[in-house]
């Protein structure tokens, strides 16, 4: 299988540095480029990231000699890559433009970011959820005047645990659902080393979490209908994001109520027998299972769940009936694989099998 040529922009940051590393001998892509703001353009990928490099392994030997471009410099990356992986860190409609500019000069662009998650032609991928979703790319390149070029998004990482978890069970009606995410420090790109004010801390806001939590389920839930993607009128949701001193790892405390309330053994067997297009390719991202489900009643925990199937897997636990909703349960994704730089490699390996990056 031809390898295409994948580029990172805003490379230098937490969620671009992870896109790196998982390039990393990549069977369908290689690393050709990295881009970021001009005070890094010019130095190598291995100077731009000296004394700021978060991930656990090393800077990977391709990509440390590769000198860095200015990402506003479209041209100059284009003539390096097929596509680009984007995690810039930029205001919203900085990035919206940027974004679309890549798409414009042919670029096809994989974004971890949230500009263009309610751009209505625009797919905003969960894999295993709505790989359908894509199909509305021609649309959108019939409005950039484009052959090659688009913007496909991922969503936010808090949703992950509960879209997973509910999404097989939506025949059964999902009308109310409350969800408490408790949110690892890497999900705002800092480690312990560079925030101690979260080392024996609980910070109960994050900026902008609960309306992307409440709001991004809806679109992932929605419909191609015309050229667009028409969002889903239910169920309707409402969520708390709490930062808590957790490296890496989201939880979620979950309720919900449904039209028709499932059987304890009706959901476990929807959780067990879920899985998308992404296991049906048996893309190299994919986890075996999308759903995994503990019976312990401590689990999942994140430092013992959430590198499952190399961090790609959604772990579920504790599922009781509910005093007030039908159900509730937790559940646990890794943030920066599942949820930003290893879901949006995962969306791009299936963009490239359904033939959307040839």
């Amino acid at each position: 299988m031809k390898k295409l040529r994948a580029g990172v922009v805003g490379a230098t940051g937490m969620v671009g540095q992870r896109f790196v590393t998982l390039l990393h001998n990549h069977p369908y892509f290689e690393l050709t480029a990295v881009a970021a703001s001009p005070r890094s353009a010019g130095m190598t990928y291995a100077e731009a990231v000296g004394g700021r490099w978060k991930m656990q392994s090393p800077v990977p030997p391709e990509a440390a000699p590769l000198v860095v471009i200015d990402a506003s410099d479209i041209e100059a990356v284009k003539a390096k890559v097929d596509f680009v992986f984007c995690a810039v860190d930029m205001k919203k409609d900085e990035i919206r433009a940027l974004e679309e500019a890549y798409a414009r000069a042919e670029v096809p662009v994989v974004s971890n970011n949230s500009a263009h998650r309610h751009t209505p032609d625009v797919p905003m991928l969960v894999p295993e959820v709505n790989a359908d979703h894509i199909a509305v790319i021609p649309a959108q390149r019939a409005r950039l005047g484009t052959k090659r070029g688009f913007v496909a998004v991922k969503p936010n990482c808090s949703i992950q645990p509960y879209v997973a978890a509910l999404s097989p069970l939506r025949e059964f009606g999902v009308k109310t659902v409350v969800a408490t995410t408790y949110q690892a420090i890497s999900g705002a790109g800092k480690t312990f080393a560079d925030w101690p004010a979260m080392i024996d801390n609980v910070i109960p806001y994050i900026s902008g979490e609960e309306e992307k939590s409440e709001k991004e389920p809806l679109k992932v839930w929605g419909e191609v209908k015309d050229g667009v993607i028409v969002d889903a009128k239910e169920p309707l949701i409402t969520t708390q994001c709490i930062r808590i001193p957790v490296t890496d790892g989201h939880t979620a405390a979950v309720f919900v109520s449904f039209d028709r309330k499932p059987t304890r053994e009706e959901i476990l067997e929807r959780w067990a027998a879920c899985e998308g297009r992404p296991q049906q390719l048996k893309l190299p991202s994919a986890p075996e299972h999308f759903i995994t489900y503990y019976d312990e009643p401590d689990r999942p925990q994140a430092a013992l769940d959430r590198d499952l199937y190399n961090g790609m897997g959604v772990s579920l636990g504790r599922l009781r009936e509910d005093t007030v909703f039908d159900w509730k349960f937790v559940g646990l994704a890794h943030n920066t694989l599942r949820g930003a730089a290893g879901g949006a490699v995962l969306m791009a390996e299936l963009l490239y099998r359904e033939g959307y990056l040839d």
